[in-house]
């Protein structure tokens, strides 16, 4: 049997870390964005495709549109459609939004079919997007999406 004390130094020790990876979660969560995106991403083809869409981003109180070109939804049949909406962080001015972005984690399922993908541009701008993928398609790889502000 265990003594008093080393079930209460356990249960003490228990809380506190539940407690602390709590605050850490809440602060990060808590964190908010710097804007809002929304994409929608269109692929047509047999094999080799051609892909692009549009979207906008919601950036201190004003909406831009954007164009979205050089994005890979994987393998198709025919034509494909990704609806994705998502955080856009560290987005100091409006231009940063533009460039090239690369996956840093992608394709990981979530509840109710959702993809969640998170990419990042040269000049450290982050989108974190999440949504459903329409059509004949194997997977949701976003390496390579360029985003530019439609003039």
């Amino acid at each position: 049997m265990r003594s008093t004390f080393a079930r209460t130094f356990t249960g003490a020790a228990a809380t506190l870390i539940i407690a602390a990876g709590g605050a850490l979660y809440s602060s990060q969560a808590s964190a908010a964005p710097d804007g809002t995106i929304e994409l929608e991403l269109y692929k047509a083809g047999l094999v080799v495709g051609a892909s692009g869409g549009s979207g906008k981003l919601k950036f201190q109180g004003a909406e831009y549109p954007l164009k979205i070109g050089g994005v890979s939804l994987g393998a198709t049949i025919g034509v494909s459609k990704a609806e994705l909406v998502g955080e856009v962080n560290n987005l100091k001015t409006l231009g940063d939004i533009e460039g090239i972005y690369k996956a840093t984690q992608a394709g990981l399922a979530v509840a109710g079919g959702d993809k969640v993908a998170l990419l990042k541009n040269a000049k450290g701008v982050e989108l974190k997007v999440k949504g459903k993928q329409i059509g004949l398609e194997l997977s949701l790889d976003l390496s390579g999406l360029q985003v530019s502000l439609k003039k």
